[in-house]
């Protein structure tokens, strides 16, 4: 029974079935939730800068795509190979985002996941002029930034843009990254701080310094953005 449940999960058709059925879900949430920007012009200050690097928590990305509002904000996703990623790649592609599959900071296990040529991946996009989204954190560690996203902007020359997207109504998950499934008919708010530019010189010392910045910036955003939606006891979260 056990091998059964373990080759449905991994069957192709039901991948994509759960696929669609998230972004649909996630469109729904998009439209039922009225949000808020702060800054209020912030494309206006930001598409001056792409192809920039995206960057948000974990358990914080289930909308995100929605931040993407013309066809000319070109963006690909950092999604992770195991077979959970699957259903998260097909929803992204469904609502418009393209895909780098691959491991984020994930240490020793790093070339054994496909960070390697992820990151390869992700230079090349941003060359190209796509804007790449990432989650900030070290798997398995909430809300500490990887390296992994500093040495991308020092590699790239593009700007780390730090944000928060969140709803007012939501379900919590107890899971190592306290995942929020955003729920529709609310409020939401995008709330986006300073962009984090990295020398292509900086060293070790200056990276830590820019890696510190990037998680107070997340950690400022998040707390603004349940702020403005009315739930500033769910930052803490």
């Amino acid at each position: 029974m056990k091998r059964f449940l373990r080759d449905l999960l991994r069957s192709s058709w039901l991948q994509r079935a759960l696929g669609v059925l998230a972004a649909e879900y996630l469109r729904l949430v998009w439209l039922t939730n009225k949000f808020s920007y702060e800054p209020a012009d912030v494309y206006d200050k930001v598409e001056p800068v792409m192809p920039a690097i995206l960057a948000f928590w974990h358990g914080q990305h289930f909308i995100t795509p929605f931040i993407k509002t013309k066809e000319s904000h070109r963006a690909k996703v950092l999604i992770s190979r195991h077979r959970d990623g699957e259903f998260n790649a097909i929803a992204a592609e469904r609502l418009g985002i393209g895909t780098i599959r691959g491991s984020g900071d994930h240490g020793g296990a790093f070339h054994r996941k496909g960070g390697v040529g992820a990151f390869r991946e992700m230079v090349q996009a941003l060359e190209q002029g796509w804007n790449v989204a990432t989650t900030a954190d070290v798997p398995k560690r909430a809300r500490v930034v990887g390296l992994g996203l500093i040495m991308l902007a020092r590699e790239s020359g593009r700007p780390i843009l730090p944000f928060a997207m969140v709803t007012s109504r939501f379900i919590r998950l107890k899971n190592w990254d306290s995942s929020t499934i955003n729920l529709p008919f609310g409020r939401g708010a995008v709330v986006g701080i300073d962009a984090v530019f990295v020398p292509p010189d900086a060293d070790a010392e200056t990276m830590e310094k820019l890696r510190q910045q990037v998680e107070t910036y997340l950690n400022e955003a998040t707390r603004r953005a349940y702020a403005a939606v009315g739930r500033p006891e769910a930052a803490l979260g």
